[in-house]
């Protein structure tokens, strides 16, 4: 039972004050450092609206009316399906609504705007992201293990979807989709949120007993991913650290890995299953570790916790 390596009891699993603490403070400034852009254009369009001695006179200054239009409250999705007459009334809109009545203020009241469009854009982008700091983090402490153990990899890069050679510059997780190394002699290939043909459903691990090259992303039924006999081990990761929403992180993961469990059971398989969360309260904790002793789970940890981490990830790399 490998999850005994770094887990004595349930209580190993529960996320101490000081961890939620920790990340909170982690997504604050992931959230003060994605905003910057934002900050800039503003201070850009205060000196270039500033030019314009009255709001009307906004609508003179060319390098300002995409701006306008934000401020405006104009998403950028929106903005593509506008024709011209559209985004001049919206922005007259504004100008005559709330520019005008601000009277001598008018520049930091469009600016407020801006700002108020932009923050909501960086609100919607910002639900996700402690799903992606939790994988960020898995992967880094992944590509570390593996480097501390003398194992070379390779890693997909999400952006040119081509396999480049192993690398541990500051940031390399945020753009792995995938990773690829020798365990005793044997090809293994992880790939991040993928969509399982056995399962019908995206899971956020997986790891093959194949090359990179067996993978193709498309429909090809030729590919690994669509034989059930070449998973080794597939995963949920929950990086939310909120420990109200903690036991529904945990339902849907749960409710994942069963789901995976029957699918690959009806095609006569028993991959390894795993589950790794930033938010684990005491029940949860005490059912996740029953699960682990019966067998039904193959490994877990607290993704808070550096040890239990490591001791999964040396697992992986070992199947």
């Amino acid at each position: 039972m490998s999850f005994k390596n770094h887990l004595s009891s349930h209580q190993s699993l529960i996320t101490p004050y000081e961890k939620v603490r920790a990340v909170f403070i982690a997504l604050a400034l992931e959230k003060n450092r994605k905003a910057s852009p934002f900050v800039e254009e503003a201070k850009v369009l205060k000196t270039l609206a500033a030019l314009a001695q009255t709001p009307q006179e906004l609508l003179q200054i060319s390098e300002i009316q995409d701006s306008l239009l934000t401020a405006a409250g104009v998403s950028n999705k929106a903005k593509k399906y506008l024709h011209d007459e559209d985004r001049k009334e919206a922005i007259q809109g504004l100008i005559d609504n709330f520019l005008e009545p601000s009277s001598h203020s008018f520049v930091d009241e469009l600016v407020y705007r801006f700002l108020l469009t932009r923050g909501d854009a960086l609100g919607g982008s910002m639900r996700n992201i402690a799903g992606f700091l939790g994988e960020w983090r898995f992967t880094r402490i992944l590509i570390s293990t593996l480097s501390v153990m003398g194992i070379e990899f390779q890693y997909l890069d999400s952006k040119t979807k081509n396999w480049m050679q192993a690398s541990l510059e500051p940031d390399i997780e945020r753009q792995i989709k995938g990773l690829h190394w020798f365990s005793s002699g044997q090809e293994r290939t992880l790939i991040y949120n993928l969509t399982v043909p056995t399962v019908k459903k995206n899971v956020d691990i997986c790891l093959f007993n194949c090359l990179p090259s067996e993978i193709n992303f498309g429909k090809s039924k030729d590919s690994a991913h669509h034989n059930p006999e070449k998973y080794l081990a597939l995963g949920e990761l929950k990086g939310g650290i909120d420990p109200a929403g903690a036991d529904e992180h945990w339902k849907t993961a749960n409710s994942a890995l069963e789901r995976i469990r029957i699918a690959f059971s009806n095609n006569n398989c028993t991959p390894f299953t795993f589950f790794i969360g930033a938010a684990i309260e005491a029940a949860m904790a005490q059912e996740i570790y029953k699960q682990l002793e019966n067998n039904t789970l193959s490994n877990a940890a607290n993704l808070t916790n550096e040890e239990q981490v490591v001791s999964l990830c040396n697992w992986l790399i070992q199947l």
